[in-house]
């Protein structure tokens, strides 16, 4: 796992830079935003990420580690690869798809390159709570704790929304996200319930590819 780099630029473009380290030349798929503050023969440092399949081995390269674990995040959705991810990053930053996450708008995301509105829907939803806003951060201890009947209504209404907003009729989303989120509370008991993410795959397992779509 290559976590960082950090050498000399010996080229860079708009969505890729070579950075020399120690006479060896790594590529690294980087975005336009990072590439405007690289220059040829200067030093840098990029956080980077690793990813390797059958056929090919890709390094992609970020500012901070803000950005490298919101490309991770981004990865973890359905449908979502690193080009795509990376994509994301270049037509935002973390802190604009933070909030934009939080405010369950997915209109940035469509702008995306490679990202349809399904895509896009599906990125807020699962990454809803897993990603603080902006300047939003209570101190912790302050909050009253939620009863198991409010996280299961809270549950209930985040995942017949996600069903709805996935193309799912109303009646057969709500009806679905009831028997999931029963289910997942039995099997829970007294612990918390799954991510939003997890009963969202339990609730498209249960309605199939078709599942009467309208």
């Amino acid at each position: 796992m290559i976590a960082s780099i950090q050498g000399t630029v010996a080229a860079v473009s708009g969505a890729r830079a070579v950075i020399d380290v120690h006479g060896v030349g790594y590529a690294v798929a980087i975005t336009p935003r990072i590439a405007a503050t690289l220059r040829v023969g200067e030093a840098a440092r990029l956080h980077t990420a690793l990813i390797v399949r059958e056929d090919d081995m890709s390094l992609y390269g970020f500012a901070d580690e803000l950005e490298l674990g919101l490309f991770d995040l981004l990865r973890s959705v359905s449908g979502v690869g690193p080009k795509s991810a990376l994509g994301v990053l270049g037509a935002m930053t973390p802190d604009e798809a933070a909030r934009a996450i939080t405010d369950g708008d997915d209109a940035p995301f469509r702008k995306v390159s490679g990202i349809g509105p399904k895509t896009a829907k599906l990125i807020v939803v699962s990454l809803s709570g897993r990603i603080a806003p902006p300047g939003s951060a209570a101190p912790r201890g302050t909050e009253a704790a939620p009863t198991a009947h409010d996280s299961d209504t809270a549950a209930r209404t985040g995942l017949a929304a996600a069903l709805t907003g996935l193309g799912w009729p109303e009646r057969t989303a709500v009806a679905t996200a009831t028997t999931v989120v029963e289910t997942a509370r039995a099997e829970a008991g007294e612990d918390d319930l799954p991510g939003l993410p997890v009963l969202l795959r339990l609730a498209l397992a249960e309605l199939g590819p078709a599942g009467g779509r309208s």
